[in-house]
């Protein structure tokens, strides 16, 4: 064998290994929750850190927006801030990312959009103000949790 063909089968290997280097499997992460899953793990959370008047609006199927809407209320700014930030916390660990959040600054009013599901935290005064609940609900569609 010439020290050309060596040099070719050479570089032929070379490719070849590196083809196979870069095809190798790659780790999945693990599968994103579906909205069942999703409405499941804020309601469990919801429930530990004793939100109030929880209603879950189901909007399959009504609105493209989301799937869930959940409407409920902590006592004061800082249990609605707590709230919030304990349902963004298990929603990352759940694996759903891209958790958008508006008005944690003030903490009267929390929105968390995680896709599937859509959460307002309110304090009480300001859920009586806006009183979203009465906009989204049709007879029967609502279900209250707490």
């Amino acid at each position: 064998m010439s020290a050309i063909q060596r040099k070719e089968r050479s570089l032929t290997n070379s490719v070849l290994s590196r083809v196979s280097e870069l095809s190798a499997p790659v780790a999945v992460s693990p599968r994103r929750p579906d909205a069942e899953e999703t409405l499941s793990t804020i309601l469990h959370r919801l429930d530990e850190m004793k939100a109030e008047e929880t209603i879950t609006i189901d909007l399959r199927g009504k609105s493209s927006l989301t799937d869930f809407m959940i409407v409920t209320t902590g006592r004061a700014n800082r249990h609605v801030g707590a709230i919030a930030e304990h349902v963004v916390k298990d929603l990352n660990e759940a694996g759903i990312k891209g958790v958008h959040v508006e008005g944690l600054p003030h903490c009267d009013w929390v929105l968390i959009d995680c896709g599937d599901v859509i959460v307002h935290v309110f304090r009480p005064e300001v859920r009586a103000f806006y009183n979203l609940e009465k906009m989204w609900m049709a007879p029967q569609t609502a279900t209250r949790v707490s």
